[in-house]
């Protein structure tokens, strides 16, 4: 991949990911599409808790990666969306995250607590 590239899909992954557990999720759960996703199966594959499993599945079904299923017993279910519009951009996450492990995590740790941005967000100016 050329630099330009890379350069969009570091904006694609600033975008869409709020930590580098959703990131290893989302890439997961994009090579594994037919199965069905629990929060206590996913943090047992990123090795999170399931509470943070359950936040990171509710925070990729928020932003239409994943469809939810109706409760199985007293817990939800989540399987990939292909009709996703960010699908497209992962087998280039993949790939850049593969070739520059260290940088990636790095610019996604750089960005801040999600509540501090937005926080900051609130008082910039905005063109109209």
């Amino acid at each position: 991949m050329e630099q330009a590239e890379d350069q969009q899909v570091l904006q694609f992954i600033l975008e869409r990911f709020e930590t580098v557990p959703h990131l290893e999720a989302a890439l997961l759960i994009w090579q594994n599409q037919s199965t069905t996703w629990t929060a206590d199966l996913l943090a047992s594959r990123i090795y999170v808790s399931a509470a943070i499993g359950r936040n990171i599945l509710e925070d990729l079904a928020r932003h239409g990666m994943l469809a939810k299923a109706a409760p199985a017993e007293i817990t939800y279910t989540y399987t990939y969306d292909p009709a996703w519009e960010g699908g497209a951009m992962l087998p280039r996450v993949a790939d850049l995250y593969r070739r520059q492990l260290v940088q990636v995590t790095k610019l996604i740790h750089s960005k801040g607590p999600s509540s501090v941005r937005e926080f900051a967000r609130a008082f910039q100016i905005k063109k109209e």
